[in-house]
């Protein structure tokens, strides 16, 4: 049963791949419209979700301003957060993504009609630039979702923050809203390829306002950030903060 769920997923994930994205660059050369594009990446997510046998509880939707730019930062466990934010956020946003995601025919080109925004990690100068067009973005009023781990954890357990999608959104002055995804490692663990049919928990935390940070306060803003995901995981999910870990050690070597 299990492989004959995934069989059916790849085989949604290929038509609804060629047939949104077929749609949404259609929508933005007719209409110049890429919010209604959107709607394409937002079926694009529920049809994958639907075939994987896929269930999202969403939380914390009363937390949402969706008429407020922000950057929505989220853990990042496996494929099916892409689905599930796109799917099951109601509100117009766009990706920060990996360069190499673009590069994908058809879906990349869709990805960049839409107005998503590439990031180059391996240059440090075209990630510099894409920071600075994203915050202006967002500045401007158009809300932008982040992966801040970079990519997507092996084990499940929350990662460090990289430190570019925080000081976009120290930049752009708007708030951090914090995501927790629960569940999806289970789903299809990075690496993996055998599609299992679960549930995912999607928790929306409250603002985490920037104005009056520096970037000199961006150790701070991660920890503030990372922290408010962190306690919408399980215990296994959530690890342990660097200084958790810290005051461990210490207490080891004092015992």
């Amino acid at each position: 049963m299990r492989y004959l769920r995934t069989a059916l997923f790849y085989l949604m994930l290929l038509v609804s791949t060629v047939v949104m994205g077929l749609c949404a660059i259609g929508i933005v050369l007719l209409t110049r419209r890429s919010d209604w594009a959107h709607l394409c990446g937002r079926i694009w997510g529920n049809l994958n979700l639907w075939a994987a046998g896929v269930r999202v509880d969403v939380m914390g939707l009363e937390r949402l301003k969706p008429y407020r730019p922000a950057v929505y930062a989220a853990n990042h466990q496996s494929w099916f957060d892409i689905f599930t934010i796109l799917g099951k956020l109601p509100v117009q946003f766009r990706w920060l993504a990996k360069e190499e995601l673009f590069r994908i025919p058809l879906f990349g080109h869709a990805m960049r009609m839409i107005g998503y925004i590439p990031i180059d990690r391996a240059d440090r100068k075209k990630a510099f630039e894409s920071l600075e067009e994203a915050s202006r973005r967002v500045r401007e009023g158009t809300s932008i979702v982040i992966f801040p781990e970079g990519t997507r954890s092996r084990d499940g357990v929350i990662q460090p923050f990289k430190k570019g999608g925080i000081i976009l959104a120290i930049k752009s002055g708007q708030p951090i809203v914090p995501v927790g995804l629960s569940g999806s490692h289970a789903i299809l663990p990075k690496g993996g390829w055998l599609v299992r049919p679960g549930r995912i928990r999607m928790t929306i935390g409250d603002p985490i306002e920037t104005a009056g940070f520096t970037m000199e306060d961006r150790d701070e803003v991660i920890f503030l950030v990372r922290e408010a995901i962190r306690k919408y995981l399980t215990v296994r999910e959530g690890g342990v903060l660097e200084a958790e870990s810290t005051d461990t050690e210490v207490r080891s070597a004092a015992s």
